[in-house]
């Protein structure tokens, strides 16, 4: 195996273990609180906020989305630098292919950590992050992402419903980007592991907000209705 190869490995690894502190607990149980057995339940940035207070959700949140964007970014740097093994320039799909393994790494480690039974978050924060890092193909798409997360989260006052509407147009823009700029980053043939990793992780986070799906049409069993409300 050689030395590059070695490289990714660890920084897939890597990644999968930063995304996989669970801060939230972390910051939960320094407050004296597992918020494990508060709200929803979830390790995630809202229900921290929701039992320990705004800063503290605020805290979490960006802790969450350091955990990825740090790795992720790196990864980037170093991994796809010009000249590299991995250069796109020269790899085609298979440096961005790489790119988007780590990036994955990051957030499926928040949503199934190892340290806790592969029992996380729903990736909200962690997934921007990653996206965020993903310079400059998923910069753009991502802050216009998280734009309407905030507007329809304002209007709607549920974030569950700013989430799942933010994880499904996140895609729909970055197609739409692609489409503009593919004479600065290339096809389709070289672009598919963004494309992939685009729709895989918007349907992961409407996934993981199945259950608060459930509540808002109604269809939650009684567990459900009592362990927490709308919100992730």
């Amino acid at each position: 195996m050689s030395g590059d190869t070695i490289a990714a490995v660890l920084f897939v690894a890597a990644a999968y273990l930063l995304g996989a502190i669970p801060f939230g607990l972390l910051v939960g149980l320094a407050k004296g609180v597992d918020v494990r057995t508060r709200g929803s339940g979830n390790i995630g940035a809202t229900n921290v906020g929701r039992t320990l207070g705004r800063k503290y959700g605020l805290l979490v949140f960006a802790l969450d989305f350091l955990k990825s964007f740090v790795p992720v970014l790196a990864a980037g740097r170093c991994l796809l630098k010009p000249g590299s093994a991995w250069d796109p320039a020269v790899t085609g799909y298979q440096g961005y292919l790489l790119w988007m393994l780590v990036a994955a790494a990051a957030v499926l480690g928040h949503m199934f950590p190892v340290y806790l039974g592969f029992r996380g978050g729903k990736g909200v924060a962690t997934s921007l992050g990653a996206m965020l890092a993903v310079y400059p193909h998923f910069t753009l798409p991502g802050l216009l992402a998280f734009a309407l997360w905030a507007v329809v989260t304002k209007l709607s006052g549920i974030v569950a419903v700013g989430s799942v509407t933010a994880a499904v147009a996140f895609p729909i823009i970055f197609t739409v980007a692609a489409r503009l700029c593919r004479d600065q980053w290339g096809t389709g043939e070289q672009l598919w592991p963004l494309y992939v990793f685009a729709v895989v992780i918007a349907v992961l986070v409407v996934y993981r907000h199945r259950d608060n799906l459930r509540l808002l049409f109604g269809k939650a069993k009684p567990r459900d209705r009592i362990s927490g409300g709308p919100a992730a």
